[in-house]
């Protein structure tokens, strides 16, 4: 038997491995489920302090599941050919920032009211906080401004009497834009944190 063949077999195996795994990166996300680090991320982004608002709509989530359809702004960017990310839809108004800002603002602070009521009424639930940036910025930038997004968000939910536990945050900065545009209108609708009812 020839011995240098098992030491060729070994070495086509690593390469191959190193190819797939060259050939297959993956974007980052930020995902946080850690309550030390959201506290502290939400203490440099200044946590509000309001809780007491009153709730801007009450949607049952079946029915607005239902009736969900794209934006049209995902229409009209499919028509033009551009990709647009889907996402899962929602029945929560995004929660919008102002630019390279990770604090909420009192319409933010109207639609947590709205989740938080919901939560209450629904002690099962399970919310996805996702948190968006628009384009500008490094990507490295726009995922650590994303996560703080989503935590002060997160953090904010649960000073109005929902469970941690039922919330979770991922962070996906500027990698899924809503609106595709390169202006401030799209970039205004693209600096949000979005809710996913699991």
């Amino acid at each position: 038997m020839n011995r240098a063949f098992p030491w060729k077999r070994a070495a086509l195996a690593l390469f191959l491995a190193a190819v797939v795994s060259v050939g297959c990166a993956k974007k980052q996300t930020v995902r946080s489920e850690n309550a030390g680090a959201a506290s502290r991320e939400s203490q440099q982004a200044g946590a509000p302090g309001a809780i007491g608002e009153a709730p801007v709509r009450e949607t049952p989530v079946t029915e607005a599941l239902k009736a969900a359809e794209p934006t049209q702004t995902a229409r009209a960017a499919e028509a033009a050919g551009v990709a647009v990310t889907e996402e899962k839809p929602s029945v929560f108004e995004d929660v919008h920032f102002d630019f390279d800002k990770a604090a909420l603002r009192d319409d933010g602070r109207k639609i947590c009211q709205t989740v938080a009521d919901y939560m209450k009424t629904h002690p099962r639930a399970k919310i996805l906080i996702e948190g968006h940036c628009d384009e500008r910025g490094t990507a490295e930038y726009n995922l650590a401004l994303g996560e703080r997004r989503a935590t002060v968000v997160m953090n904010y939910l649960v000073s109005l009497g929902v469970p941690r536990a039922a919330l979770s945050t991922v962070s996906f900065g500027k990698e899924r834009p809503l609106d595709p545009g390169h202006n401030e209108e799209a970039w205004a609708k693209n600096r949000r944190a979005h809710f996913v009812v699991k």
